[in-house]
């Protein structure tokens, strides 16, 4: 086999996997679909995962997470910097004197008549057990770190023995107490990025509906009980009540379908759109034929699939950039033998990949060398996108344009094959399963170009590529039995923080899963959050990069503008690069249905 271009990777793509079909097709007139403009409807091919905001960390979950429920303050419009408040009546600054000068204390005003979507009154102690339920829920792999960082100063509640830290409890109380109607959060050291962290995570929960339903009581002797729980034991996994525009109505996870219903009795003027219909769909045509006919309002789709959607009347694909790495591939430094059936005979014979195949770094350079990183923008992409320096994205603090990559050349990923474990991996061979989203054209194609060209230096190499949809690749990824998985890493928050700390961090969600430490690493980290001196910083991002490019604990593929495609009748959707799903996925709120002129169709009632 020899080497092979993205040009016949398209090719390949298209017989394998016709439905994903990235030539051109003729052009069909929408049917005259009735337009209804109480009702959006969203086709999306990465399924719900949990819908508890303490456990959640998937773009899907957490764009239906701020639908029900509310964060604190969000980003204005489409700025990544302005804050509006929500729950708050403020956003603190030094200026209106809501943050203390040492920049330790926050006080955060919280609105008042707010309900939840059962009716019963939002308090600020309802806000004061979200945010600690939040942090001390900490799962493994979880978003706890994100809070419990800059308020206790640790990335988990654990130590690296999987032990509870001990007095961990009596010290979130202390840095989260509520005084009258305000919230007062204490810091152990300054922390720059707080406020848009709050911004999007720890949204409002209500204490009392939670513990009647078997959850955590509030209370400083029981939360131990509740400290890194199975994802489906919480009462949040598939229920709800929040104080958002829209409450669950329904949710089916075997179909994937979910409802969301106007909430009449928001805090603000309802939603001109009464209902939501989330619907995850795993075949690309099955979506374009729904968003052709009318009977859906947006679908989530990928720039390969882009010539079958631009011909077609009555929608609109926008360009969007976006603010991470999407796709890329993580190394499983130590892979679970339980229930694997994706390394093979889990040893070294021909027949397999033992547990520690990719704690090898001659073989994750060899990886690394054998993608086409180039070929891969220019033909999957459209163009649209470069291949990263780093963990730290292009115009972000910390970014160095200069650093070191991988770039494609077989030569030296069959040398370093060669080297790997004395020769013994280019003696016996190897063969394990990759996998990837289902549905997801990048993910496939970053599996098939690794499949090709790794297979073409070696007969004894193997690589089976196998879909899997969403929850179950989140659950595979999670329990560390994937060996090497492409998946993307988009901005929780807009700060340096938020992609060091998750791609590199020992703690961080990607490195936890894949066993990947690095003390120098998470030392760095530490210091750099800490640092206000944006000088500083950016020195600090960029050691912790080199380390980065020598460790190779990952492969970054691209920084990727996204598109969304619509149908031309909706109206009022903002772009923002924070929210969880975006573009495709949205804040609802804001959107409506007006037919456009000359449109011959006939409203629903």
């Amino acid at each position: 086999m020899g080497k092979m271009s993205a040009h016949d990777l398209k090719r390949k793509l298209c017989l394998l996997l016709p439905l994903l079909a990235f030539t051109s097709c003729r052009s069909k007139t929408p049917s005259q679909a009735a337009f209804d403009p109480t009702t959006y409807t969203y086709l999306t091919s990465a399924g719900t995962d949990s819908l508890d905001p303490a456990w959640a960390y998937d773009t899907a979950s957490g764009m239906v997470i701020l639908n029900i429920y509310e964060p604190l303050f969000f980003f204005h419009g489409s700025s990544v910097k302005k804050l509006d408040p929500l729950i708050a009546t403020q956003v603190p600054s030094r200026q209106n004197g809501l943050i203390s000068k040492d920049g330790r204390v926050y006080t955060i005003p919280i609105r008042q008549g707010v309900l939840f979507q059962d009716g019963t009154p939002m308090t600020p102690e309802d806000v004061r057990y979200s945010i600690l339920r939040f942090m001390l829920f900490d799962r493994d792999g979880g978003p706890s770190g994100l809070l419990l960082q800059p308020l206790l100063g640790v990335p988990s509640t654990r130590d690296d023995n999987g032990k509870l830290i001990p007095g961990i409890g009596k010290k979130a109380f202390r840095a989260v107490r509520v005084e009258g109607n305000n919230l007062i959060l204490s810091l152990p050291r300054p922390y720059a990025p707080l406020l848009s962290i709050l911004a999007t995570w720890a949204p409002v929960v209500s204490e009392k509906w939670s513990a009647e339903r078997g959850a955590w009581d509030g209370s400083l002797k029981t939360w131990k009980k509740f400290n890194n729980p199975k994802k489906q034991d919480s009462p949040f996994f598939e229920k709800a009540n929040g104080t958002g525009a829209f409450y669950l109505g329904r949710w089916d996870r075997k179909t994937h379908e979910m409802l969301l219903s106007r909430n009449d009795h928001y805090w603000r003027k309802p939603s001109r759109l009464k209902r939501i219909v989330i619907r995850g769909i795993s075949e690309f045509e099955t979506d374009k034929l729904l968003l052709e006919s009318g009977r859906a309002d947006s679908i989530r789709a990928s720039r390969e699939h882009l010539s079958q959607l631009e011909k077609i009347p009555g929608i609109r694909i926008i360009s969007a950039p976006d603010m991470g790495t999407n796709p890329s591939a993580f190394f499983t430094f130590h892979i679970s033998t339980t229930a694997n059936p994706f390394i093979g005979s889990g040893k070294l014979d021909g027949e397999g990949i033992p547990p520690d195949f990719f704690s090898h770094k001659n073989i994750r350079k060899a990886f690394a060398y054998s993608f086409d990183y180039q070929g891969y923008i220019r033909d999957i992409e459209g163009g649209q996108g470069f291949q990263p320096t780093g963990c730290i994205p292009n115009g972000m603090l910390g970014h160095n344009p200069n650093q070191k990559t991988y770039h494609f050349d077989l030569k030296k990923a069959k040398d370093y094959f060669k080297k790997a474990m004395g020769g013994k991996i280019w003696k016996k061979g190897f063969r394990f399963t990759m996998e990837y989203q289902a549905a997801s054209g990048p993910s496939m194609a970053v599996a098939h170009i690794f499949q090709h060209n790794i297979e073409s230096l070696n007969p004894r190499f193997r690589l089976d590529l196998r879909p899997m949809d969403w929850p179950a690749f989140l659950d595979a990824l999670n329990s560390a039995r994937l060996p090497i998985f492409p998946i993307g890493w988009i901005a929780d928050y807009p700060d340096p923080d938020d992609f060091a700390f998750p791609l590199m961090d020992s703690k961080g969600d990607y490195p936890f899963a894949q066993g990947y430490k690095n003390p120098v690493v998470d030392r760095l980290i530490a210091k750099a959050a800490r640092e206000l001196n944006p000088e500083k910083r950016k020195k600090l991002y960029w050691e912790i990069q080199k380390i980065e490019y020598e460790d190779v604990p990952h492969i970054l593929i691209v920084e990727p503008s996204e598109i969304r495609v619509q149908r031309d009748w909706v109206k009022g959707w903002v772009y923002n690069p924070i929210f969880p799903d975006s573009p495709s996925g949205t804040y609802f709120y804001s959107i409506y249905k007006e037919l456009p002129k000359n449109k011959n169709l006939t409203a629903k009632k």
